[in-house]
């Protein structure tokens, strides 16, 4: 245990460094597997990874989905959206910022990447919450809590990962992650209230609300009829969570050329940040196969058993340090790094607790359940600082933004994501009840 936890310290002081997260892991496991085991089986274990990992048929859910979002980004569907959304809310104080949680949790179930979210969001909703006055903390705060939606809503990058890792049934993740996702953007909506009631100048007073129009409709019923399809389809027997990305990137371009939305330029760019974000995610699960691999021959999981077995920690002692950890590693890993590095450690660990109730009695609920935990709090992660992903990704398309007056206009929405993840814990039926 001593080793992997020496290791763990090692590449926290290379990503301090700047060093690229999966450059990291792979160096660290791959040196530490070597001085364990030597160079030769060290270097085929590497190579197995990178072959191994290359060639998972699975893991092409990853550019597909990615590439359905990026398509429906380009189509102008995400504005129709926001305007949809404004329709609803705009009559309200705060509304824009409403619209603005709204629409991201309606972009998201058909993105599945919480950055990706975020940053299209932020180039949709931001010129209109200037135009009317809203105050820079309070718009950029519901655009990065917004974005933290895309790991949780199906189909979700994250919880496909989750499932390949543990096994899961990835259909079920996708079930147990709809109402927690719900609870979220209805928990971000009261957020907005309690700020411009605590502070009313951070938005304007109630303006005039012009009727929805066609192409609003046209891009709500879009991206309703598409998760309507990946769901349907999955749960309906039609095709896998596998196949389901391929179809669903292939329905994206249908309503994207059916609504004459994607110019040629877009479909270009979209082709290639699809192709810049999936080598980034596959060079992330290589590096974070490479140190899985080391940690779990170096017997960081069975010396965790052993530990929590000794010092008698009840099972939910043990769930919240879990959560502790995770939350203090959000502050400087990124969320992928963050589950792929922690996951194959933790959930054997968790998979083997007695929660006491009912509804987790056998493992796979645990594990379900536990998913779901994991998610949420790596969306609390993504708005913590000092690094909150979302909101660095803000400070890059808004760079007129200070990082702090960002992270000022999230602790409401952040407050809003522990009391969700309370009543996750307090509460498992929240997850499962779909899923039973």
């Amino acid at each position: 245990m001593t080793i992997s936890l020496i290791a763990f310290a090692i590449l926290l002081v290379m990503v301090f460094a700047r060093i690229p997260i999966a450059f990291a892991m792979a160096i660290v496991g791959g040196v530490g597997f070597a001085l364990l085991r030597g160079w030769g089986p060290a270097g085929a274990m590497v190579g197995n990874a990178v072959f191994e990992t290359g060639l998972n048929y699975s893991l092409s859910v990853v550019p597909l989905f990615i590439f359905m979002g990026n398509v429906l980004a380009g189509s102008g569907i995400a504005q129709g959206l926001f305007s949809a959304a404004d329709r609803v809310f705009g009559r309200m104080r705060g509304g824009l910022a409403m619209a603005t949680v709204l629409s991201c949790g309606g972009f998201s179930a058909v993105c599945g990447s919480s950055l990706a979210t975020a940053a299209t969001m932020s180039k949709v909703t931001m010129p209109s919450m200037r135009r009317f006055g809203y105050a820079d903390s309070l718009a950029t705060g519901a655009i990065a809590a917004g974005g933290t939606l895309g790991i949780l809503i199906p189909p979700s990058v994250v919880l496909i990962i989750f499932g390949l890792l543990t096994e899961a049934d990835i259909g079920k993740l996708f079930l147990a992650g709809i109402i927690p996702g719900i609870v979220g953007i209805v928990g971000y909506l009261l957020a907005v209230m309690v700020a411009v009631r605590l502070n009313p100048e951070q938005a304007p007073p109630v303006r005039e609300v012009h009727p929805m129009t066609r192409r609003d409709a046209v891009s709500v019923a879009a991206v309703l009829g598409l998760f309507a399809f990946i769901m349907t389809g999955i749960y309906g027997g039609f095709f896998t969570p596998i196949e389901a990305a391929g179809m669903g990137a292939a329905a994206a371009l249908a309503i994207a050329f059916a609504t004459g939305g994607l110019a040629r330029a877009a479909l270009w760019r979209a082709f290639l940040d699809s192709a810049t974000a999936s080598a980034m995610i596959f060079a992330i699960i290589i590096g974070a196969e490479i140190f899985s691999n080391f940690v779990t021959f170096a017997g960081l999981p069975d010396s965790l058993s052993t530990m929590v077995e000794n010092l008698g920690l009840s099972p939910w002692a043990v769930l919240l340090a879990i959560v502790l950890i995770y939350i203090v590693l959000g502050c400087f890993l990124e969320s992928l790094s963050m589950i792929l590095l922690t996951v194959p450690v933790f959930y054997p660990l968790v998979s083997e607790l007695d929660f006491g109730l009912a509804i987790l009695q056998d493992r796979e609920a645990v594990l379900i359940w536990f998913a779901i935990i994991v998610v949420v709090v790596t969306e609390i992660s993504l708005i913590t600082p000092p690094i909150g992903m979302n909101v660095f990704v803000l400070r890059s398309v808004l760079p007129d933004v200070p990082l702090r007056t960002i992270f000022r206009g999230v602790y409401v929405f952040w407050m809003a994501d522990i009391v969700r993840l309370a009543l996750i814990i307090g509460l498992p039926a929240l997850s499962l009840y779909l899923v039973t």
